[in-house]
C-alpha cells in the first residue's frame, strides 16, 4: 500500500474504492462475477476484503457485500463498524444494503450505481439487478448509513466489459 497520509478526503475514497477495484478484478480472474468490496477502519487501516462468491455454489446471495458485512459484524466491535467504510466496486443492492445496515457499518462509498449496472447487465439470469438505490434502504432504517457515491462509475464499468455477454 502507498503512502496515503497528505491524500485529502476525496483522494482517499478514490484509492480505497480502486482498491475494491482490484478486489472486483481478482474475482473475475477466479471466475466469479466482477464485485468486490472492502472495509476500511476509521483510522484508514483494510480490516476486510471480500470478492463477490456466486461460485462454485451458484449461491446468488453471495455478494461481495453481504459477504462482508457477515464477517464484519462477527469479528469486529459495534464501534469499529460505526466509524468505517465500506468501499462497493457498484452499489449494493437491497440485500446488500440491508446486511450493511444490520452489521452497523457507518458509511458507503461506491463506483457503480444500480441503476448503470442494470443497463450493464441487461437481463442476465445470473445478475436480475434491482431498480432500488441503496439510498432508499438506508433511508426507511432507524440509524444513519452515510453514502457517497457513484464515483468512478466509469472505471468501475469497465470491469463489467463482456461479462455478461457470455
Amino acid at each position: 500500500m502507498g503512502d496515503i497520509t497528505n491524500l485529502d478526503p476525496c483522494e482517499l475514497d478514490e484509492y480505497f474504492l480502486r482498491r475494491s477495484f482490484e478486489v472486483a478484478r481478482r474475482a473475475l480472474s477466479r471466475g466469479n462475477h466482477p464485485f468486490g468490496a472492502i472495509l476500511v477502519s476509521g483510522d484508514r487501516t483494510v480490516l476486510i476484503e471480500a470478492e463477490n462468491g456466486y461460485l462454485p455454489m451458484h449461491d446468488g446471495t453471495a455478494h461481495a457485500e453481504r459477504l462482508l458485512a457477515s464477517q464484519a459484524c462477527t469479528t469486529l466491535g459495534a464501534d469499529v463498524l460505526e466509524s468505517a467504510t465500506l468501499y462497493s466496486s457498484a452499489e449494493p443492492c437491497a440485500m446488500c444494503a440491508g446486511a450493511i445496515y444490520w452489521a452497523g457499518i457507518g458509511r458507503l462509498v461506491y463506483g457503480l450505481s444500480e441503476h448503470r449496472l442494470r443497463a450493464v447487465t441487461g437481463n442476465h439470469p445470473e445478475n436480475p439487478t434491482l431498480d432500488l438505490p441503496c439510498r432508499e434502504v438506508f433511508k426507511s432504517g432507524q440509524r444513519a448509513t452515510v453514502v457517497k457515491g457513484p464515483l468512478l462509475e466509469d472505471e468501475a464499468e469497465a470491469l463489467h466489459a463482456g461479462v455478461w455477454q457470455k
